[in-house]
């Protein structure tokens, strides 16, 4: 069997989401995945990013990341998201990116995709699990199978145990405050597995 192409696809402001990617890409060609890194488009103004050092900085730092298109999902037998919170909500940036893969959904493109989510917030109870919630429940609508981490290894306890996803709570200065490295890389073989299952029971 080939092996499970992966993508890792994030929108990160402050930088946690793009580490939470970068782990998301270590653990999953540790399970022998074929895997890109990939952010989406950012629909801030030039103007305000530069009034925000942080923000700045993390634009800078990604400049290199390829953008997420159609073709990338198209490719990826499974794709793990990771997303800060706004308001319960997926942001704005990642739900247009959702949002624009219509035609790929309507091909029946989307269907039987892999997935699963990540997150981060600045307090513990930001609205972390409602954020996942929200990606689900675009991934429904695509025919995707959720690979949730449940409470399938007892590193998630230490993370914080979200069966959600792995999540993160930041603080004012943009550091985790949970130990997450390891979740994130069980979830990550985790979605690998997975994506093994389906894949093979398709050939």
């Amino acid at each position: 069997m080939s092996k499970v192409k992966l993508a890792v696809v994030f929108y990160s402001m402050s930088g946690t989401n793009y580490q939470l990617a970068k782990w998301a890409e270590e653990g999953s060609r540790e399970a022998g995945a074929d895997v890109k890194v990939l952010k989406v488009q950012e629909l801030a103004p030039q103007s305000v990013i530069e009034g925000n050092e942080v923000w700045r900085s993390t634009v800078e730092s990604t400049k290199d990341v390829p953008v997420a298109t159609s073709d990338d999902i198209e490719w990826a037998d499974a794709i793990i998201f990771s997303v800060p919170t706004r308001f319960g909500n997926m942001p704005s940036q990642m739900k247009q990116f959702l949002d624009t893969q219509g035609g790929l959904w309507a091909g029946g493109k989307t269907v039987n995709k892999v997935v699963s989510g990540m997150t981060s917030a600045q307090n513990p109870h930001g609205g972390q699990e409602a954020t996942l919630l929200s990606l689900y429940t675009s991934m429904m609508h695509w025919g995707a199978i959720i690979a949730s981490p449940g409470y399938t290894d007892p590193v998630l306890f230490g993370a914080g145990g979200n069966p959600y996803g792995t999540s993160v709570t930041v603080d004012q200065d943009g550091k985790m405050l949970e130990d997450v490295e390891a979740a994130v890389k069980h979830q990550a073989r985790r979605t690998v597995e997975v994506a093994k299952w389906v894949k093979k029971g398709n050939q």
